[in-house]
């Protein structure tokens, strides 16, 4: 075994957005290309140096070789161990309890999420740091700032991998294959243990939920419910979960089986890349509740019959009826959203009389508050809800919070939940659309045709609602006191109603233009209308004031939701 220092030149590009660095795949196979951002990784982090590192991913195609490649790395870094998620695979959410569990000092988490995966599609990778949490900015772009710098990597060349059931001497090309057993072996003078990447998160989610009640739920007569893997990464989890620990049929999980291009599936967990599933809960009222997740198995979709359940609703359900799972029963110390996330949790916050917080869209934004105990519960409008279990969002932790609440209020059904919740609290109409690869010259262009009308907009009309407040989004954390500019333009009209317009960061094409519309609705009787009717006046107010039409050529959003 030897270790050898290969001379690099910098790779332009290599700036990790708001779930860290996503390409194409075919940028990450350019050789030395994975190799610079991880030895950006480990200079950066010193702390990793004589420390535990986690290391898996969703699955996706690309993802065993880059594993190959990163324990070589790591063993030449003078990582001391990596735990690394049997067959490769780690959810994102289970990645962060098991950095949490074992005390590791970090974590690297290879998934594009919800993006499209195979030869021709997204390949990405996340640093967590030790609370389990994305690397917050500073750490971002400190490696972002190595990666411009950087002139060499560091990493063992001879493959001999020395355990009890392994041969002493193992090859390159078998090197991705072990990672198929749980056991552990020695890669130099690094120890690598290959764990079972469900046991872990199980029993995290375990010790929250009444298991019990929800067995119950699951058995009664009539009840029908369906879980949709989208032969992403949840497969296992939800096997081990729902099948093996709940006693739901195993016909209930469907799309169980990862695969690495998801079956040729769009991995996002929404009704415009989950269709059947809608159609048979929502429209034909076939099941009673159902779910899916996405890619990494951060992120949920939560369906009842004749109704699905807005994110930002779930979040703010989940705070408003916490003390009925056992993990929250004593209550919550306060909720947080992003920004774009609809305001219906900062009724439910005001209503309980805890903190809210609204912060930029990135999960990282939530780790500093959930550390210091600030909040309990948060949650994004991109299907992303979590708690103080880990420092991710986690899909099938909302899944079972849905069911142990269903469990926890006999006779209720989704669609019933939601409208208790909306004559308690009002309902906050809510919607996304989502102009996708657009051209980033054309997409800029567009937002800054609205952000320089901003400061002229208070005092105009839209509809019958008056414009109270235009800015360009700002935060300043309230523990560690960073500051994060430009995180989205924001149009106020008091209390009623909002308009976001911002540029997604998770894409790997062109830019993604996001518009948000949200308007609130207190009267009972007008709180079952079609969404899309209601938000008109505010869709056509963005659509004018943005251009956005008129400079791309679009005739309508790619995705709403």
């Amino acid at each position: 075994m030897s270790l050898r220092e290969v001379a690099i030149a910098p790779f332009e590009g290599q700036k990790p957005g708001t779930s860290g660095l996503r390409k194409k795949v075919t940028v990450f196979q350019q050789p030395g290309y994975l190799e610079a951002f991880v030895q950006a990784v480990f200079d950066t982090a010193p702390e990793l140096q004589g420390g535990t590192l986690v290391l898996g991913g969703d699955g996706r195609f690309f993802n065993r070789e880059a594993i190959a490649t990163i324990l070589r790395l790591a063993a030449a870094n003078g990582i001391d161990r990596v735990l690394v998620g049997q067959r490769g695979i780690l959810s994102t959410p289970a990645a962060s309890a098991v950095i949490r569990r074992h005390r590791a000092r970090g974590g690297l988490v290879l998934s594009a999420s919800h993006n499209p995966g195979g030869p021709d599609g997204d390949f990405g990778i996340k640093y967590n740091i030790a609370n389990g949490g994305p690397a917050p900015e500073a750490v971002t772009e400190a490696i972002f700032k190595r990666t411009q710098t950087i002139g060499r990597y560091r990493i063992l060349d001879a493959m001999d991998v020395k355990g009890v059931t392994m041969p002493s001497s193992v090859s390159e090309r078998m090197l991705d294959q072990w990672i198929d057993q749980v056991g552990e072996y020695r890669l130099g003078g690094m120890i690598v243990q290959v764990i079972d990447p469900v046991e872990d998160y199980a029993a995290v989610v375990g010790a929250l939920f009444d298991f019990d009640a929800i067995r119950r739920l699951i058995a009664r007569p009539g009840f029908r419910f369906r879980f949709d893997a989208m032969h992403a990464v949840t497969g296992p989890y939800a096997r081990r979960l729902l099948v093996d620990m709940l006693g739901a049929p195993a016909t209930s999980v469907i799309n169980a089986e990862p695969k690495e291009n998801f079956g040729g599936r769009h991995p996002d967990p929404n009704p415009a890349h989950a269709p059947e599933l809608y159609q048979a809960v929502v429209v034909d009222g076939t099941l009673d509740f159902a779910a899916a997740s996405d890619g990494d198995g951060d992120r949920n979709m939560i369906l009842g019959k004749g109704i699905a359940v807005s994110p930002s609703d779930s979040l703010a359900v989940l705070a408003a009826n916490a003390t009925l799972v056992p993990g929250y029963a004593r209550g919550i110390s306060g909720v947080a959203r992003s920004m774009p996330t609809s305001r219906a949790s900062d009724a439910v916050a005001a209503a309980l009389k805890v903190a809210s917080f609204e912060t930029p869209t990135g999960w990282k934004f939530f780790g500093t508050l959930l550390d210091a105990g600030r909040i309990t519960l948060c949650g994004e409008e991109s299907y992303g809800t979590s708690s103080d279990h880990v420092r991710e969002k986690d899909g099938l932790w909302a899944v079972l919070f849905w069911l142990n609440l269903l469990a926890a209020k006999p006779g209720e059904t989704v669609l019933s939940i939601l409208q208790a919740h909306w004559r308690r609290f009002g309902r906050h109409y809510y919607s996304r659309h989502d102009y996708e690869a657009v051209d980033a010259k054309q997409a800029a262009a567009a937002l800054d045709r609205l952000r320089a009308a901003l400061p002229g907009l208070p005092g105009e009309k839209i509809g019958a609602l008056t414009i109270t407040a235009a800015d360009d989004f700002a935060y300043r954390d309230p523990v560690d006191g960073s500051e994060s500019r430009g995180q989205g333009l924001r149009v106020i009209c008091g209390e009623q109603a909002r308009v976001i317009a911002r540029l997604s960061g998770t894409g790997t094409e062109g830019a993604t233009v996001r518009l948000y519309f949200e308007l609130f609705e207190s009267d009972p009787a007008r709180q079952n209308d079609d969404v899309q009717s209601r938000l008109q006046p505010l869709i056509d107010f963005a659509e004018v004031r943005t251009g956005l039409r008129e400079i791309t050529g679009r005739t309508a959003p790619d995705v709403i939701t």
